[in-house]
């Protein structure tokens, strides 16, 4: 099933008790509100459905894994709820993630900016190729990686969250991603990587769901309140985002 949106799509694949959910779009993966909603709404929807054992999450093409907030909704942000409106786009997938009753499975092939660092930090399972170098920007902005920082922490501990934020200009490769504990796995090929998610979704599939389901509560356990939380968030975000430096700043980014 194919949810298309303005310029992108979330397309959504169930074969064997592996459902897949894949997103695009042209401006390198980036997340406008709509593939937001539909990402939320599809892992949500995977986690209901009896015939899903796992979840695999990707997205499309050869080059970024996810470049994060969309730089053309930024911009169109006119006051604070319309704010937290769009932020809350990222907590509802970081929810949607956190409260799946099935493991969900990264495949980050490429670059994260942002808001992708959050998702490849809330999946329960990420494997990596070498080409999936991380960065969160948001400080450079103006804004801040409130909303995914929750996510980041829980997977890297506070000191690489805190260096990944301050020094919001510095890529940071995957093998660094990996020794924090960002990506279980590193692969020096995209066919060597997914080798390795065939071979791990495959061995879920075979897995008893009940006790896949247990596993899930406790890695989980201490996030209970990640649904109000995300969403405190995602308003210091969205009151953030209407001051003037953020508008200079992503315009001097989408001029570069």
């Amino acid at each position: 099933m194919i949810h298309t949106v303005k310029d992108g799509y979330v397309k959504v694949e169930n074969h064997h008790g592996i459902t897949t959910i894949e997103f695009f779009h042209p401006q390198s993966n980036s997340l406008p509100a709509q593939i937001l909603d539909e990402l939320s709404q599809s892992i949500h929807r995977a986690g209901n459905d009896e015939e899903t054992k796992v979840v695999i999450l990707r997205s499309a093409g050869e080059k970024a894994f996810c470049a994060g907030a969309s730089f053309d909704e930024l911009t169109a942000i006119k006051n604070a709820d319309q704010g937290l409106q769009f932020f809350s786009g990222f907590a509802h997938v970081i929810n949607a993630i956190r409260l799946c009753p099935k493991f969900v499975i990264g495949r980050i092939h490429g670059k994260c900016v942002g808001g992708g660092v959050g998702i490849a930090a809330a999946v329960d399972y990420a494997i990596a190729s070498e080409e999936a170098d991380i960065k969160l920007s948001e400080l450079a902005i103006g804004i801040g990686p409130f909303v995914v920082g929750p996510a980041i922490e829980r997977k890297i501990g506070l000191s690489g969250y805190s260096q990944l934020a301050i020094d919001a200009g510095m890529w940071r490769n995957a093998d660094w991603a990996r020794r924090k504990g960002l990506y279980a796995e590193l692969h020096p090929s995209v066919e060597s990587m997914d080798e390795s998610i065939s071979r791990l979704s495959d061995s879920l599939v075979h897995s008893s769901p009940r006790a896949m389901e247990e596993m899930k509560k406790v890695l989980w356990k201490g996030t209970e309140d990640w649904d109000k939380l995300l969403i405190e968030r995602a308003a210091i975000s969205g009151k953030l985002v209407l001051s003037e430096f953020t508008r200079q700043a992503i315009e001097k980014f989408k001029k570069k």
